[in-house]
């Protein structure tokens, strides 16, 4: 694999995106649209929730980015505002901690055949490059604390040991598996 380019997804990249995700759209149709209006997404078509990812691009502010190898897009994160995603609230173990404004990095999805190579960093790396550029105050996270024997089936939030060498670090542990993790922006500034 050649060093990775990410880019914030404009709609001049979508066909990119639409190869990732492929016909079923990423994980079971859900076109990266769960953490904006919940489970109700599977109740809806996959070209619905297609039609209002692509809205959303093209409406802008980008709402994610997409890593590249070469000319192929190998994998993508939601990087948004935490306002933007009311199913987070919602849910068990992504809830609030505090009223601190973040930019929520709540999803990933990379192409199989390049899983484990290093995608989920350099999209990590890149959100808070993003981040830094938008002054924004902080990066949140909702990771698997992963130990190898649990089901990797909640992994498109990502794995908490990846986070933790990136600098993130836990807030509040809603589960013993799942914490929320942070990076300060402000605080590594200095």
């Amino acid at each position: 694999m050649s060093e990775l380019v990410v880019k914030p997804l404009t709609p001049d990249l979508w066909p990119a995106l639409e190869s990732l995700f492929g016909e079923k759209g990423a994980s079971n149709g859900c076109w990266c649209m769960y953490w904006r209006i919940g489970g109700t997404y599977t109740k809806r078509s996959r070209g619905r929730n297609k039609a209002d990812l692509r809205a959303l691009v093209r409406r802008g502010p980008p709402p994610g980015l997409l890593a590249f190898d070469g000319d192929l897009a190998v994998g993508w994160c939601q990087l948004t505002p935490r306002a933007d995603l009311p199913a987070l609230e919602r849910g068990r173990f992504t809830k609030a901690v505090d009223d601190v404004p973040v930019l929520a990095l709540s999803c990933f999805y990379v192409r199989a055949g390049h899983r484990k190579k290093g995608v989920t960093t350099a999209l990590i790396a890149a959100a808070l490059k993003q981040a830094r550029h938008a002054k924004v105050r902080a990066v949140e996270a909702y990771p698997v604390d992963a130990d190898g024997s649990r089901s990797t089936s909640g992994m498109y939030t990502g794995r908490a040991s990846t986070f933790a060498r990136a600098g993130f670090k836990v807030v509040a542990r809603p589960a013993p598996h799942r914490p929320t993790m942070r990076y300060d922006l402000k605080a590594a500034a200095r």
